[in-house]
């Protein structure tokens, strides 16, 4: 059924908590496991014993790590999953041996029991297309504060996958991000996702008076808008991908909705230069988009990147109209889900583009930029 319809029950001591973004957390006030339960049942799950309302199988969201103790798994082996950037079962399920075996005091033999035993706790195999049709149903979208944009996008940002934007400057995807950062703390049914956001800033252009100013429009709290967002500024690509591995340990502990990075490859331009260092910069973005998804595979947070454009040279630019493209070639373009193009339009509009979608028709959607962020263009 619809998040929207359904209410999060504390399976030890029957607290109801709100639904998160794409699968049920593990709450910070509460180890145990919840699940997502109708209203008209949380009474009746009351009265019954323990050992029949607990169900591995109707369970969601991300397991801690600390859960393997009881497969067999020791505290010290735990405490180094977490020196490593591993803080759920999900990941150490997800990830490759290799990076397990890297992990100092891990031999190949600890390495395949710590995948076996996270395999039986993380379903991996084959289901039924229905199936993964009844879970994509459930899926929370996250609205961009226009209904044009949200019309475009069939919802909005769209929770577990990559969502990337780029454009040349002053096409507005700074100004969104921060759009976002506020109605990602909404409430699902006024098109928000309940939880907080992360924003990696990588140019210093973040600004928490654009939140004061989005909040406000949304009559939330201003400083409790900014109190759930967490900010940090990266100073280069490897600063870049070491916050990804305290996000991941951020989200173990909280609720998060969304995951920004704005911009997810400025660093790696200037990090890495000229055609001598192409192939390892494109080996370390690649490396870093994939801890992007596997955060949101992981947690079901929306990651939403920021890319930057660069002219296109060569002699068939007389022939196209618009010789600009993102940067970071087929490496970023396989890693995001769904890519937005913005470019001006007159005035204070701009004009976003459907680049590139396994699901969503090429189509464009006018929107305007405002004092109160992202809205609707006036005709």
């Amino acid at each position: 059924g619809s998040n929207t319809k359904r209410q999060a029950v504390c399976v030890c001591c029957f607290v109801t908590l709100q639904p998160q973004p794409h699968r049920t957390p593990t709450p910070s006030t509460c180890t145990l496991s919840f699940k997502l339960l109708p209203s008209q049942a949380i009474m009746a799950m009351a009265e019954a014993p323990m050992e029949e309302v607990i169900d591995e199988e109707d369970i969601g969201g991300p397991m801690l790590v600390q859960r393997l103790e009881a497969n067999g798994v020791s505290a010290g082996d735990i405490q180094k999953l977490h020196d490593a950037g591993l803080y759920t079962v999900e990941a150490v399920a997800y990830a490759p041996k290799k990076l397990l075996t890297s992990i100092k005091g891990f031999s190949d033999q600890k390495a395949d029991k710590l995948i076996a035993e996270a395999s039986k706790l993380v379903p991996m195999g084959f289901t039924t297309a229905s199936e993964f049709h009844q879970r994509r149903q459930e899926i929370i979208q996250i609205s961009c504060g226009s209904h044009e944009l949200n019309k475009l996008l069939q919802g909005g940002i769209e929770t577990g996958s990559i969502t990337e934007i780029f454009g040349e400057f002053r096409t507005g995807k700074t100004q969104l991000c921060h759009t976002l950062a506020v109605t990602c703390q909404l409430p699902l049914d006024r098109g928000g996702g309940e939880g907080k956001c992360l924003y990696i800033d990588t140019e210093g252009t973040f600004r928490p008076e654009r939140l004061l100013a989005v909040a406000d429009r949304y009559g939330l709290s201003g400083q409790d808008v900014l109190d759930n967002v967490a900010y940090a500024r990266a100073y280069n690509s490897d600063h870049q991908r070491s916050l990804l591995i305290q996000a991941s340990a951020m989200m173990a502990e909280s609720r998060y909705a969304l995951l920004i990075v704005d911009s997810a490859t400025s660093l790696f331009r200037t990090d890495y230069s000229g055609r001598g260092e192409l192939s390892a910069r494109q080996m370390a973005l690649a490396q870093f988009l994939r801890m992007l998804l596997r955060i949101a595979d992981e947690f079901g947070v929306a990651v939403v990147i920021t890319n930057q454009v660069v002219a296109q040279v060569d002699g068939m630019n007389m022939f196209n109209p618009d010789p600009k493209k993102p940067i970071g070639g087929n490496i970023i373009a396989h890693a995001s889900t769904t890519r937005l193009s913005l470019r001006k339009g007159r005035g204070e509009t701009r004009i976003c583009k459907i680049y590139d979608s396994p699901c969503l028709p090429e189509s464009e959607a006018v929107f305007a930029i405002g004092a109160d962020g992202v809205s609707d263009a006036q005709e």
